[in-house]
């Protein structure tokens, strides 16, 4: 049975990057942003119950995310009526990715509200990506589109970075590749050595 390491971290921290790491070491990786893009695709099974919920977000068959996201803007309080619809979904999506790569000694689960959504329950371990608080904003800030009222609203929906270290098993520290890749390289070695051998 595959080590099932969740990978979390805020926006900007370096997560995505962290990931491909895992990937170039040959770890499988589940992606919750990519499961969700999935399901708000056109034949998604989100499609129908988010459209219903969220009038006007339906384009050319799927949802539009910005569209999306002016909604919940508008009426944050349609946040949990949106969570309520997808973190099912997302949930049977990533067991799936599970079951078809019981092999693979360790299984990477990407996901960004890992501990804001309970994720944690049937882990058996957590990294979390961490980045000293400028380099986080520089970096979020660099992105096309992205304005500081977006920043902290985003922010605002995250458990703070410090609360995430403390929650961890391991920390991934992002400020070089260099350094995530040691890192990531001696998480990977400690659970191998730690894994019973079939």
């Amino acid at each position: 049975m595959s080590f099932r390491l969740g990978l979390t971290g805020g926006i900007g921290m370096g997560k995505s990057t962290a990931s491909g790491m895992f990937r170039e070491l040959g770890h499988p990786v589940w992606d919750a942003d990519a499961a969700v893009h999935r399901l708000y695709a056109p034949g998604g099974a989100a499609v129908a119950p988010v459209a219903a919920a969220f009038p006007g977000t339906l384009t050319d068959g799927g949802i539009d995310r910005a569209r999306l996201r002016q909604a919940l803007a508008a009426d944050p309080s349609g946040f949990p009526r949106l969570e309520g619809i997808v973190h099912p979904l997302v949930a049977a999506d990533r067991a799936d990715f599970i079951a078809r790569h019981a092999a693979a000694p360790i299984v990477v689960l990407d996901i960004p509200l890992l501990y804001e959504t309970g994720a944690q329950t049937g882990l058996d371990g957590v990294a979390v990506v961490s980045a000293p608080a400028d380099v986080q904003r520089a970096r979020v800030i660099s992105r096309p589109g992205m304005t500081e009222e977006n920043f902290r609203l985003i922010l605002s929906r995250q458990m703070p970075d410090a609360e995430k270290r403390r929650r961890a098993d391991w920390i991934i520290p992002s400020d070089t590749m260099a350094d995530a890749r040691a890192a990531i390289m001696d998480i990977c070695d400690r659970i191998m050595a730690e894994k019973p051998h079939a």
